[in-house]
């Protein structure tokens, strides 16, 4: 029951009573009677003034709190002239004034917040306390790769990305650095704040791709260099003093034959040896891209003849699958054929003995996907396949895919080897950015 009901009720109450009892006084004592009468009217205009006085200030407060719950601060009431009610309405509007600055203050950090998530070159993907994607800027929707709204409002368990996964084994205040692929990598960090009021989750995803590659290539090359330098030190006068004694035939007559070959061997060793810190050498010399203008058509047509007799000793056909559009980019052709040459080689040697290696072309986006249907690369090692030296070949040195890694990131085309399904394997180049 209201407080307004329950004091007119007592009001009415109580003066009926008395109306009753000056009926008694009536009988007895008329003057006294219109006396009580008069002061039962008193009464009832003085209750009737008290409960205007009193209700409306609770009407002004209700009002007040209804403002509040549709979050309309900007309600504010005038003075009345009434000591209590003026305190009331003094309150009142000094909490509206406090609530809309407060208000103000939380709309502008929200506004700063979105606009810093939106803009910031990090990667930020923001869950809800049920551990659902809420929300995810333009940088993470590059890095996944996927369309943002498939992923809004799923639980992170639910979404089959590689990050995902990692993502809902963090804690938070957690960080951890993840590779896909063996070449991309990402640092992962997981932390909380409080957004108006409500506690959100996020996680920050940097890539250090860049900075990862010019560490490796900095560690790389210092060895490379020391070892090319003392093995040519070392070859140079070996080789010389070698050859000056296989032509002193004084030396070397009929019953040193097995010297004389020895010393062939020698020579032959030496010379593989110089070819081999040779390709380590091109690594480190690749000089930046002479970009030019030229046709990935030409380009595939020259790799496929210069490989197709390797690839006619294992009974391997070439198939192309080609866009009817000319494509065109602007790149280093002979570090392109150089990069393509090795991604064909390693198709070919992929195969054990009959099978194709396939050649397709994309106009949007424009990419170029070299298939093979060879045994495809174990999930044991598809982390380490841009490894710099990593090889799965026995007397592999691990430079064909280091090399074709360094000539693509100089060109700034993105790339990506994957085992689509047993027997086949899509090496891809992506030329637009």
């Amino acid at each position: 029951m209201r407080l307004r009901t329950k004091y007119l009720l007592f009001v009415i109450t109580l003066h009926l009573l008395t109306l009753v009892l000056s009926y008694f006084i009536f009988k007895d004592n008329k003057l006294l009677f219109i006396g009580s009468e008069v002061l039962i009217l008193l009464s009832a205009l003085l209750a009737l003034q008290l409960y205007r006085e009193l209700i409306k200030p609770l009407k002004t407060l209700m009002t007040g709190v209804e403002a509040i719950k549709e979050r309309d601060f900007t309600t504010k009431f005038v003075t009345t002239g009434k000591h209590e009610m003026d305190e009331l309405i003094s309150v009142y509007n000094q909490m509206i004034d406090v609530l809309r600055a407060e208000r103000t203050k939380q709309e502008q950090q929200h506004f700063f917040l979105e606009k810093l998530i939106q803009t910031s070159p990090t990667g930020i993907i923001i869950l809800d306390y049920d551990n659902k994607v809420h929300q995810l800027n333009a940088k993470a929707i590059e890095f996944l790769g996927i369309d943002a709204k498939s992923i809004i409002n799923k639980q992170v368990t639910e979404i089959p990305h590689p990050v995902m996964m990692q993502i809902s084994e963090l804690q938070s205040g957690e960080s951890k650095t993840i590779s896909l692929n063996g070449l991309t990598t990402y640092k992962l960090q997981k932390s909380h704040f409080i957004d108006r009021g409500f506690p959100r989750v996020f996680v920050m995803m940097e890539e250090l791709t860049a900075e990862i590659l010019e560490a490796e290539k900095k560690a790389y090359g210092k060895v490379i260099r020391m070892m090319a330098h003392e093995v040519n030190n070392t070859i140079g006068p070996v080789n010389s003093i070698l050859e000056s004694t296989l032509k002193n035939g004084q030396l070397l007559n009929e019953q040193n034959a097995t010297l004389k070959n020895a010393l062939h061997v020698a020579v032959e060793r030496n010379h593989n040896l110089n070819v081999f810190m040779r390709n380590f050498a091109d690594i480190v010399r690749l000089p930046p891209p002479n970009k030019k203008k030229i046709d990935i058509y030409k380009l595939i047509s020259n790799v496929s003849t210069l490989m197709s007799l390797k690839a006619g000793e294992k009974e391997i056909k070439f198939h192309y699958n080609l866009s009817g559009e000319p494509l065109t980019i602007f790149a280093d052709e002979q570090q392109m054929e150089q990069a393509l040459i090795n991604i064909v080689k390693n198709a070919i040697e992929a195969i054990e003995h009959k099978g194709t290696v396939t050649f397709t072309t994309t106009d949007h986006p424009m990419q170029l996907i070299i298939s093979d249907t060879g045994k495809g690369i174990d999930s044991s090692l598809k982390e380490q396949i841009f490894s710099p030296f990593f090889s799965t070949k026995k007397d592999g040195q691990g430079v064909g895919l280091m090399l074709t890694r360094e000539i693509l990131i100089n060109h700034h085309y993105k790339f990506s080897l994957h085992t689509i399904e047993a027997g086949k394997t899509n090496f891809t180049i992506f030329f637009e950015s």
